[in-house]
């Protein structure tokens, strides 16, 4: 499947439940985590990533959790994001959907004047944020019956701002 998609911040009437669609297939359907366990009160006050189709079917979605919501999952460090939930659909996978939707979520960090963004990523997706330039650190944990790590990207100050 080769298709264009945009990816911006969900705003648009029916995003967050489009964002909402996207973690149910991949969280919920596909790697058995509790529903409750998936969808939590952040949801209210995180900013919300959405990769669309150009005909609006949704591909992807992430989050960023920041300021008071953050600090419980930075280390007590309120100038540090999170980003968490980030999902994109099977039929998506390959396309660049995972990256573009992680740098996303970077340049919204970075207009909310973040230094850095941290993520518990699943073991398995090392890899995918090593490439995207976050380093891991501490120990393996579980998270929702899954093996996980923290990572860290320091952000860099886009030029011309």
């Amino acid at each position: 499947m080769t298709a264009a998609y945009a990816v911006r911040e969900a705003a648009e009437p029916g995003d967050r439940e489009a964002c909402f669609a996207v973690r149910r297939e991949v969280f919920v359907e596909e790697q058995g985590v509790p529903q409750e366990l998936e969808y939590d009160t952040y949801d209210a006050t995180a900013v919300h990533v959405l990769a669309v189709r150009a005909d609006g079917m949704p591909l992807g979605t992430g989050r960023l959790l920041h300021g008071a919501d953050a600090v419980g999952r930075t280390g007590g460090d309120a100038s540090v994001g999170s980003l968490g939930r980030l999902a994109v659909a099977k039929a998506a996978r390959g396309l660049g959907v995972g990256a573009a939707l992680v740098r996303a979520v970077e340049d919204v960090a970075r207009e909310r004047g973040l230094t850095a963004v941290d993520l518990h990523a699943q073991t398995q997706a090392l890899g995918f944020y090593e490439r995207l330039g976050y380093t891991a650190y501490g120990p393996e944990f579980p998270d929702a019956g899954m093996p996980h790590r923290a990572m860290r990207k320091a952000l860099q100050v886009l030029s011309g701002e």
